[in-house]
């Protein structure tokens, strides 16, 4: 650590004093490296102190960082309770984020001809679902269909719910394409980005990756707005409904432990 620091002031010396003055620093610091032993030992232990001090203090910022997500979390689920709404008259307020989740009534007739599949995607069977230790979750597609609003003519993209992966072509299932018109219940939702390294959305060949409403609509001549059907949705032979999933990413547990950890380590084994 010393010929290091020792090292650090002579690089300055060429630039602060010039080629003829590197000798004479180099000389004068390595005298004040020895000079004050004890000096420079109780500087390094403060220096150590921050460390401990500095972890500690992150550990409870993240403290207050994970009540915080549970608290938002809480309040994304507690919309899917909610009582379900009617359509508003001004339709494009579904695209409003402050009422992501929320229910909504909707009252209309599907195109199936324009459906869009969005793979792969895993079955959300609830509580119980995919992803469970020791299960392997069931891969399949989830089907995006055009829905024309009763007496209005306008069409937004319902996600009727999945289907496994030998069901993805809708002449497999024609027992679940819902002919004329209909009523069922669906969360709002909105769009996402593409993941990095996800592939690009194909929508010649009715490939989709991410769910780009805003390409989707262009692609089915639908206004921009996303819903989920919820399970009551499903019919014998159709994608089954109820696969939203009310996710947030909540890693700040596994922080608080990170930051605790290296506090209590630097005070116990270093200091």
């Amino acid at each position: 650590m010393v010929f290091l620091k020792v090292a650090h002031r002579c690089s300055q010396a060429i630039f602060s004093f010039g080629r003829n003055k590197v000798v004479h620093h180099l000389f004068k610091s390595c005298a004040m490296s020895t000079a004050n032993p004890a000096a420079k030992e109780s500087k390094m232990h403060y220096l150590l102190l921050i460390i401990p001090i500095s972890t500690f203090g992150l550990g409870t910022w993240q403290v207050k960082r994970l009540q915080w997500k549970k608290g938002l979390i809480k309040d994304l689920e507690s919309r899917t309770t909610e009582p379900v709404r009617d359509l508003p008259e001004n339709i494009d307020e579904l695209r409003s984020k402050s009422l992501e989740y929320r229910r909504v009534l909707l009252q209309g007739t599907f195109d199936h001809a324009e459906e869009i599949h969005l793979a792969p995607r895993s079955l959300n069977e609830g509580a119980h679902g995919g992803g469970s230790l020791g299960r392997k979750p069931k891969s399949g597609a989830q089907i995006i269909t055009p829905f024309e609003i009763s007496g209005t003519g306008q069409r937004i993209l319902v996600n009727r719910g999945w289907v496994p992966m030998d069901k993805i072509k809708p002449e497999k299932r024609q027992e679940g394409q819902i002919e004329g018109e209909t009523s069922l219940v669906c969360f709002i939702r909105q769009g996402e980005k593409r993941q990095p390294f996800q592939a690009k959305n194909n929508p010649e060949n009715n490939k989709w990756y991410s769910r780009d409403v805003d390409a989707m609509a262009e692609v089915t001549g639908s206004l921009p707005i996303l819903v989920d059907a919820d399970a009551a949705s499903t019919v014998p032979g159709g994608p089954r409904g109820g696969q939203t999933r009310v996710y947030l990413r909540n890693e700040h547990l596994q922080y608080i432990i990170t930051w605790y950890t290296l506090s209590s380590f630097y005070r116990l084994n270093v200091l």
